[in-house]
């Protein structure tokens, strides 16, 4: 699953809770079958890691809080339609896609700047890192509330650029 679709759930865990019982994490387990509040099938559990469930839908696979689930003998619900929850899921994935953008500013986890984007295609993007370019994989980057991010700081980007330098130029004498 893409760090970007665990971001989208994340965001739609507000939208998706449903009143009812208190631990909600109790009848949570893989391979259970989630329905709307309607008797709907939404999709099922692939996975269960703390705080986290992954369902999978017909289209997408995404982790959301146990907290939007609610477990009973009976059934597992969630208060959106697997219409709605795809819906929702291709939205903000689509408003994700649309941070990413040559001259848009990537900052770093604390919120501080590490360069603009200055070349990208499917799967890199080329940063300017002061004065030299950086080539990331598009999935170390995310779409944030205020633009894109990368996981680390612009110091431990700069320590992992400069450990993988070339240690002397070739020459073209080899």
């Amino acid at each position: 699953m893409s760090f970007r679709k665990f971001i989208a759930a994340t965001a739609l865990s507000a939208a998706l809770l449903v009143p009812g019982v208190a631990s909600a994490q109790a009848g949570l387990a893989v391979g259970r079958t989630v329905t709307d509040t309607s008797g709907g099938e939404v999709g099922t559990i692939t996975a269960v890691s703390g705080d986290n469930v992954t369902l999978r839908t017909d289209r997408h696979e995404v982790a959301l809080p146990a907290s939007s689930l609610t477990a009973t003998e009976q059934a597992v619900l969630i208060g959106l339609t697997r219409d709605q929850l795809n819906a929702q899921v291709d939205q903000m994935m689509a408003q994700q896609q649309a941070a990413f953008v040559v001259g848009a500013v990537v900052r770093d986890s604390q919120g501080a700047e590490v360069g603009p984007v200055q070349a990208l295609d499917a799967e890199t993007l080329t940063i300017q890192l002061g004065e030299q370019q950086v080539r990331l994989p598009r999935n170390a980057v995310a779409a944030g509330p205020n633009g894109l991010v990368i996981g680390g700081t612009v110091e431990q980007l700069r320590a992992q650029v400069a450990s993988n330098a070339p240690a002397a130029a070739d020459n073209g004498t080899n």
